[in-house]
């Protein structure tokens, strides 16, 4: 059995032989997925060996998204919906200040609880607060699009 490391891209950057595989399964991943249909794959394992894998429409693009940020040698992390963050894991995610997100925290922007001194946010209460948030962005940029179309400078 494969050892399992320790470290994961949040903590470094792809090599140039992890972006190197990552392209080769993005290149075949690409090639198997249609709109909405499994992904059969077969997978030679050790001692000639061969498994069939069949993978949800859903999953499959996971792992063409994932290919697609180690090949294009970008950092990631995985965060699960269940998980409790810190103010700086959450700042992070949503690509503001530690001191900014506090300020939303402390302004009933997004729910969060404390653990003696510390906060914690709930990974889906910072997913929602970021729908939400990108959602009335999206609204806001399609509507100066939509007045500048109307006056011409499109």
């Amino acid at each position: 059995m494969a050892m399992m490391h320790a470290e994961n891209f949040s903590d470094r950057m792809p090599t140039a032989i992890d972006r190197e595989r990552a392209n080769q399964l993005r290149r075949i991943l690409a090639e198997l997925i249609s709109e909405d249909a499994p992904v059969s794959m077969k997978l030679s394992l050790e001692k000639g060996k061969i498994a069939e894998v069949t993978l949800s429409p859903l999953l499959a693009q996971t792992f063409l998204d994932i290919s697609r940020l180690v090949a294009s040698g970008k950092s990631f992390s995985i965060t699960p919906v269940n998980a409790e963050l810190t103010t700086q894991q959450a700042a992070d995610l949503l690509n503001v200040s530690r001191p900014y997100l506090v300020k939303l925290l402390e302004s009933d922007e997004i729910i969060f609880t404390k653990t003696g001194r510390h906060r914690r946010i709930k990974a889906e209460d910072l997913f929602a607060y970021k729908e939400k948030r990108d959602g009335e962005r999206a609204k806001i940029l399609s509507d100066i699009a939509r007045e500048d179309s109307a006056n011409g400078y499109l």
